[in-house]
């Protein structure tokens, strides 16, 4: 902890009434995006020892899994002794049964407490959105169509906990306990083999807890892609979930195809929407706490022009008695902004522009915004629900789109680990009902074959 007084803190400042705030959000939000290769000057020197040249964190994604998919196990175990310097082999890289059941009882009891309430709170909510099975039945002719839609969980799924900076058994209860609810029967949970990952008691404790057994030490993109590709020990999956960091973030990208993902995660980040009625000590601690994931982005954009310098100074106080306050400070001054706005409708603009993971609305009457606001991840109504009752309780998951992708993506959900496939059925009478139009619709195209298809069944030319 630090004096206050002596700090300072060069956050972006944007004022509406005076200047064009397209310009600057537009590089903000470019910065956060995978595109923008955000990686520490200690990474990109440990790039160049690791490969021998100043490889693009795409390249070395493409390396990484390309080595991985053509090697096999050897390819992982030799990336982690690299990247992570744990020599592992196939039968070490895998948790046993007795390590989980010996952290489950190692963990304090309060904390595997807390870990049921917010798995019941997430089965809740997650189990209360879960699409249905649909059928449906119409007239066609002189007979009936039937049509359906079935959903069947996914076979088997992977889940990405990061490991490096901090233990997250947040992550694991926000992928897994979804996929959970929608009835997938495997569950491959990967961390990295250090002290915050697969030898964490709490970690694994967690896992004993939710029923996951099967737990693999390791991480990174050469943990994305053996997943993916399947290799020795480690059954390919059908779909992977999970954050990450930038490397991470890129694998799942390289791998798609191959198998689903969830999306292509970016550095956390907040837009706080503030009105007068906003506390500045609240407002500054929602922006630091998703700026101490180091990077990650904290953007308040208010109406009420005392809010700027109350939050500023707010900031200043707070980040100096933060064990991480260092690091959420650059963060702040690389990827944050505060914003006065002309009004609450250009602050809405402003925030759909750069469509946040979390968008917190902290202000008198909050629902009165939400029909003015379409790109966000997940929105926190109210002074007093904290982006952290979401990130760890509530029930709906933490793992939101990022870098702007929220004008299109959704948050991860139970339906997201449902494999759907549409149900039709004809009677021969209802066939005949369609024919008509099924062999016009083919011969517009082309595709004599259709028609035909009809035709042989029905008995016309």
């Amino acid at each position: 902890m630090t004096d206050s007084s002596s700090q300072t803190l060069n956050i972006q400042t944007i004022n509406c009434h005076s200047e064009d705030p397209i310009t600057a959000l537009s590089e903000l939000r470019r910065k956060l995006s995978p595109q923008g290769d955000i990686v520490s000057a200690a990474g990109r020197q440990r790039t160049i020892d690791l490969f021998g040249a100043p490889l693009t964190p795409q390249q070395v994604v493409e390396k990484i899994c390309g080595d991985v998919r053509e090697q096999g196990l050897p390819a992982v175990l030799d990336y982690t002794a690299k990247l992570d310097r744990r020599e592992l082999d196939v039968d070490t890289m895998r948790v046993t049964a007795e390590e989980l059941a010996d952290a489950h009882a190692a963990a304090d009891e309060e904390y595997l407490a807390t870990i049921r309430r917010i798995r019941d709170n997430v089965l809740e909510f997650q189990q209360a959105i879960l699409n249905q099975d649909v059928s449906i039945e119409r007239a066609s002719g002189a007979g009936r169509v039937v049509l359906g839609q079935r959903y069947l969980p996914l076979r088997r799924i992977g889940v990405c906990i990061p490991g490096g900076a901090a233990a997250y058994p947040s992550t694991l209860l926000m992928t897994a306990v979804p996929a959970q609810a929608a009835g997938v029967q495997e569950i491959a949970v990967i961390v990295p083999p250090t002290d915050f990952g697969g030898y964490n008691v709490d970690i694994l404790a967690a896992c004993h807890e939710l029923g996951i057994t099967e737990v693999i030490r390791v991480g990174g993109a050469q943990g994305v892609a053996a997943l993916a590709y399947g290799v020795e020990g480690i059954p390919q999956v059908d779909k992977i979930v999970g954050p990450g960091n930038l490397f991470v973030a890129l694998a799942k990208q390289h791998v798609f195809g191959d198998v689903d993902i969830d999306s292509i995660a970016g550095p956390s980040e907040v837009v706080v929407l503030a009105d007068e009625t906003a506390r500045a000590d609240f407002v500054a601690s929602d922006l630091i706490s998703q700026a101490e994931h180091s990077p990650g982005s904290g953007v308040m954009i208010t109406w009420h022009r005392p809010l700027m310098d109350a939050v500023r100074t707010e900031l200043i106080a707070q980040l100096a008695q933060l064990e991480r306050g260092d690091l959420a400070r650059t963060s702040l001054e690389d990827y944050g902004a505060l914003i006065l706005a002309r009004d609450t409708d250009e602050a809405c603009r402003l925030s759909d522009l750069l469509a946040p993971e979390h968008l917190h609305v902290s202000t008198a009457n909050p629902e009165s915004l939400l029909d003015k606001l379409q790109n966000a991840g997940a929105i926190f109504l109210g002074h007093y629900t904290p982006v952290a009752a979401g990130d760890y309780v509530a029930g709906p998951s933490h793992v939101l789109p990022t870098g702007g992708t929220a004008r299109f993506a959704n948050g991860l959900c139970a339906n997201d680990f449902l494999k759907r496939s549409s149900i039709i059925r004809y009677d021969e009478a209802s066939l005949r009902g369609d024919a008509g139009d099924i062999c016009r619709m083919a011969d517009k195209e082309g595709l004599t074959a259709h028609g035909a298809s009809v035709s042989v069944r029905v008995g016309e030319e």
